[in-house]
């Protein structure tokens, strides 16, 4: 797909996802620091996204803001995005891009086992997926055990983060 290159630029609507730059229209999949950055112009994501942002950088840390909803689809030109749940954190979310008869789906970080602190991921049918390689080499493979906390067991991946132990926490009526 020539429309979209190995930078996450989408050239028919001059907008890159989660660049390392500021630049004028910008689609950030999740509010972690290396994919939300202050200093664009326009920048489109979930609401929660935004509301991370804006905690992290300030109310004014990009020119706009504009929220879209999961499953919401959004015009521009010729081409049709929508954001879709990817598991990972709070409004993090997958960017379906619909153009020229192709779907293409770039990711950002993704999860795709359950837990209270997201929406759960959704399988999106494209042409094209693109996704992070963080955890690609098999070394960084590491199965599902199950962690004690505070009296209770429940699966969970390894090293749970304090929001998803957290969260766990609640869930079973303990304070936090």
């Amino acid at each position: 797909m020539r429309w979209l290159n190995h930078e996450l630029y989408i050239e028919p609507i001059d907008t890159y996802i989660d660049p390392v730059r500021p630049v004028k229209r910008a689609i950030i999949t999740h509010g972690h620091a290396d994919h939300a950055r202050a200093g664009h112009d326009h920048v489109l994501a979930t609401p929660q996204t935004i509301d991370i942002m804006r905690h992290r950088y300030g109310a004014n840390c990009a020119g706009s803001f504009q929220p879209l909803a999961f499953g919401e689809r959004l015009a521009i030109d010729d081409l049709t995005v929508s954001l879709h749940p990817a598991g990972h954190i709070l409004g993090s979310a997958q960017v379906l891009m619909e153009y020229d008869g192709r779907r293409a789906v770039v990711t950002g970080d993704y999860k795709t086992h359950p837990d209270s602190t997201a929406q759960t991921f959704e399988l999106v049918p494209c042409d094209l997926f693109v996704t992070e390689a963080t955890f690609g080499l098999p070394v960084s493979s590491t199965p599902t055990r199950c962690w004690k906390s505070t009296g209770f067991w429940h699966p969970s991946p390894p090293s749970p983060n304090a929001a998803t132990s957290s969260a766990l926490m609640r869930s079973a009526r303990h304070s936090v």
